[in-house]
């Protein structure tokens, strides 16, 4: 090796570094990739026989992962594409600018898809596969929300919205409908098929949806193999816990048809993203430590000669150092300050950079702006083998807005462009509107046989048809007849079952159904065992792509942990909301794959609505249907627990989501009632709704239902309320009627016994399954009644099954006081409210029931109490009882402790 030329002696390190890299090139020149990889592992393990520690580092330079010698021949038209995105920039920001002109303060976003609009164009026109003639094909595509007005800007040029529908983005209830703010599945059903716009739900409920892709084929229920998941989403997301939450779990499934798209145009709402550090190294390094494999996009290509002419990696070394706070500052500052703050830095640079006008540098693109590029990207995601991609794209957010907010941080709040800033945007991409009419923000569509019309549709047509796209009717399947739910109408004798037991077997039974067996998918997160579904390892298994590779300690026993390919159970380790995302993929089933798979959810109940209630909303959204069960549900029921794993919440939050109907049970003929009539509704009739289901973990004997008509018993079970027992008391000194709910009915059974034995107050007991469809009924009267003024109003249905119920009413469960108070309105008499309001405590069943005051002694004296406020018995029988019962009144209110 010699010296180069005009300098001295080459340093002796210098030399060696050049003759370790010189034989490098040379092993990859001659034998590849594999065995350089090969080299440099076995040289690690060497250093670390003398306690050298090789450098570790996550992070590749800050550079493209593609270079530009790799790049694929770019497929489209350059030129036609390029007008079709200028058109569709315009479009959706005109939809943004005239929604908050005809309602201040609509909202709306323009900056998120002027930065994205690239990364979404070449996945239209060359990689996002339709749903094709069957309708349930294609890839699956996670729209970043805030740029919902892109994509309905590309629907209205595809013919598929109207002018119409554009001017009235934000405002779905003008006359002729509008368009939601957001991806909705629910308020455009054909249209989106995944709400995203909550932050780092998206990314969480991707990589499920990727993984019950392949269980589906796994299982045999349907070939799924090449479609794609995409998830395109915001750097600032990626701050969110869920964002990053399940990446190890798509890599340690190998989850290759998986892509996340991450937009880092370096700002969240209020600033930069990291505004002193670097976001794309920092998600770098995140996804590569987990597994996968991770393509960065982050320079276009003005950069690429000057990085070919970077012999000494000057420039690398100045990207390196480069802040994301000083880069966002660079997308807003001219030419000359480019020059002189980031490449001034080096002389080399300087130097590198002499013949470039200060516009040049000023107008040097980021990766995510530059279609070649990004295709480069996209297309070695679709590529790629044994792993998921992510691809970080660096843009600038608001790109093209120019003055009105191109990089800046008030960007994301920008709603309005004044006239000047609207001619600016015109003319920078090209808008064939007149001069006179730029202020009107009007929307453009090209002639019917234009040239970008006929491009952008002949695209979709290749790839088999418009995204996004929704359907809902996948045929129904058939489902058990009343023979399957025989034996839970019979009592269990003295035999004592938690209706958890209930339920795993029940659910065991459908499992084995020759008809819906196969699409029933169990979903628990890791507690399997403490809901008594062991026995359900053996009989289906527990799904893993990989089979069972080792052997489990547990094999000799009959109930061993078995994992299996085409296992049915999906249990998800300690991730409530990994397992919500399983179940509103296997729950949506029917519209993205058209294969009505039934999800039975069951969870601790207190990590339900309270932990993961923003996925349970996205549930609603999606149209999912299935059942959530939520075990060793209420507050006094799960001794020993404490505060924070009994559950007296979950039946009141469970009120606000309308496509939810919440039912606690009490007995195994009411669940099996539920659960027969929830497979009618969602599957045979097909209606997007899904269930909620509280069952204990408390033993009891499993009594046979009311004699009488059983049609009659099973509306009552389904409607809310129905009478369980009746009082046999003759004479009786008063009448009193007990609503009891979940275990606490058994309390209310009690309860009677004491008001008929000891005080001779006659009692019915009544079991109300649904607080919320009684509310739900007797509202929706109400409604009906206001506006028929003159006619018979109709009755609730609380109020026609208590019709003509005489006495005093006691209603106790083991949840807030608020669920039952909602229905004091219908009840034909004084309503007394017992529930349990407060923190939980470690302890016993009876002493938490004493505690919260529900349990038979207490519901007995609300009863006489309620009775002495109406004057029907003397006050001097309350404190009687209080003393017989052993009541202390004097103690502090649970509620408040």
């Amino acid at each position: 090796m010699t010296d180069r030329p005009g300098f001295g002696p080459a340093d002796p390190a210098e030399q060696e570094d050049r003759e370790w890299m010189e034989s490098l090139d040379s092993v990859f020149a001659q034998q590849g990739s594999e065995r350089v990889r090969e080299l440099l592992r076995i040289l690690h393990v060497r250093a670390r026989r003398w306690g050298v520690h090789p450098h570790f580092t996550a992070n590749t330079p800050y550079v493209n992962t593609i270079g530009a010698s790799e790049q694929p021949v770019f497929p489209g038209d350059r030129r036609v594409e390029r007008r079709i995105k200028s058109i569709l920039r315009w479009n959706a920001m005109a939809m943004v600018v005239r929604a908050n002109r005809e309602s201040p303060g609509i909202g709306g976003h323009i900056s998120t898809y002027a930065s994205a609009a690239t990364l979404y164009e070449i996945g239209f026109n060359h990689f996002f596969k339709g749903r094709g003639e069957s309708g349930f094909e294609g890839d699956l595509i996670y729209f970043q929300g805030h740029a919902a007005p892109g994509i309905y800007a590309r629907a209205f040029l595809e013919g598929r919205l109207s002018e119409r529908d554009l001017e009235n983005f934000r405002r779905e209830l003008s006359p002729g409908g509008g368009l939601p703010s957001y991806p909705h599945p629910r308020l455009k059903p054909d249209f989106w098929e995944f709400p995203t716009v909550s932050m780092g739900l998206a990314p969480l409920m991707a990589i499920y949806q990727a993984r019950f892709n392949r269980y589906l084929e796994d299982r045999g229920l349907k070939r799924t193999r090449g479609r794609k998941v995409w998830a395109f989403l915001g750097d600032g997301e990626m701050d969110e816990p869920e964002s990053l939450g399940a990446l190890t779990l798509a890599s340690r499934e190998n989850l290759e048809d998986l892509i996340f798209v991450v937009n880092c145009n370096l700002q969240r709402l209020d600033g930069p993203v990291r505004g002193n550090g670097k976001i794309i190294q920092e998600l770098e390094a995140a996804f590569r430590g987990a597994g996968w494999n991770c393509i960065k996009v982050i320079w276009g290509d003005d950069w690429d000669p000057l990085l070919a002419k970077d012999e000494k990696g000057t420039l690398v070394k100045r990207m390196d150092e480069l802040v994301d706070g000083q880069s966002q500052k660079y997308s807003v500052s001219d030419g000359a300050h480019i020059r002189r703050d980031f490449f001034g830095k080096y002389p080399e640079l300087l130097e590198l950079t002499a013949s470039y006008t200060d516009e040049q540098l000023r107008k040097m693109r980021r990766g995510g702006h530059d279609p070649e590029k990004v295709y480069a990207a996209f297309k070695a995601a679709t590529e790629h083998r044994g792993a998921p991609t992510v691809i970080l794209a660096h843009t600038v957010k608001g790109y093209g807005l120019g003055e009105a907010g191109e990089g800046k941080n008030i960007t994301h709040q920008q709603k309005k462009l004044n006239e000047q800033e609207l001619r600016e945007f015109k003319a920078r991409f090209d808008i064939p509107i007149p001069d006179d009419r730029v202020a009107e923000a009007p929307f453009y569509r090209p002639p019917e046989g234009s040239e970008e019309v006929r491009y952008l549709r002949e695209r979709r047509q290749l790839l088999g048809g418009s995204v996004p796209s929704r359907r809902a009717d996948a045929p129904p399947p058939t489902l058990p007849g009343e023979e399957l739910y025989a034996e839970f109408y019979e009592p269990s004798g003295e035999r004592e079952v938690a209706t958890t037991m209930v339920f795993v077997h029940l659910l065991s039974k459908l499992l084995r159904d020759p008809s819906v067996g196969r699409l029933v998918v169990p979903i628990v997160p890791d507690e399997a065992r403490t809901f008594g579904m062991e026995a359900l390892f053996r009989q289906v298994g527990i799904y893993a792509h990989s089979g069972q590779l080792y052997e489990p300690v547990d094999k000799e026993t009959f109930l061993y942990y078995k994992e299996s390919r085409d296992g049915a159970i999906l249990e998800e380790g300690i991730s409530e909301a990994g397992a919500m995302s399983s179940f509103i993929a296997a729950g949506t089933a029917y519209a993205t794959h058209g294969v009505p798979t039934i999800p039975f959810y069951i969870y601790y109940s207190m990590f339900g609505f309270q932990r993961i209630g923003d996925l349970i909303w996205a549930a609603a959204d999606m149209g999912a249907r299935g059942f959530l069960v939520g075990g060793t549900a209420g507050r006094t029921t799960l001794a020993g627990e404490g505060l924070q794993h009994q559950d007296g919440n979950s039946h009141v939050l469970a009120l606000p989501v309308p496509a939810l109907r919440a039912y606690d049970p009490a007995y195994g003929y009411e669940l099996a009632t539920i659960v027969k009539d929830g497979l009618r509704r969602m599957y045979a009739e097909r209606e997007s709704c899904f269930y909620y289901l509280t069952v204990m973990n408390e033993f009891y004997p499993q009594p046979a239902p009311p004699k009488g008509d059983r049609a009659a018993l099973e509306e009552g079970i389904l409607r809310g309320l129905y009478r369980f027992r009746r009082s046999e008391a003759g004479r009786p000194r008063g009448r009193a009627h007990l609503l009891g709910s979940g275990a606490l009915l058994n309390e209310a059974v009690k309860a009677q016994a004491i008001l008929e034995e000891k005080f001779g107050v006659a009692a019915d007991v009544y079991s109300v399954t649904s607080y919320k469809e009684l509310l739900r009924d007797a509202l929706d009267c109400e409604r009906r009644a206001r506006f028929a003024p003159g006619e018979k109003a109709p009755a609730p249905y609380v109020a026609r099954a208590l019709e003509g119920s005489r006495g005093v009413f006691v209603a106790v469960s083991d949840y807030l006081k608020a669920l039952p108070a909602a229905l004091a309105k219908w009840v034909p008499g004084p309503l007394a409210l017992l529930g349990t309001d407060g923190f939980g405590r470690s302890d016993g069943r009876g002493a938490l029931r004493d505690f919260f005051e529900v349990d038979a002694r207490h519901i007995a004296v609300a009863a006489l109490a309620e009775l002495a406020r109406q004057g029907t018995l003397s006050p001097s029988v309350v404190r009687e009882a209080t003393r017989e019962l052993e009541i202390e009144p004097g103690r502090r209110n649970p509620a408040g402790v």
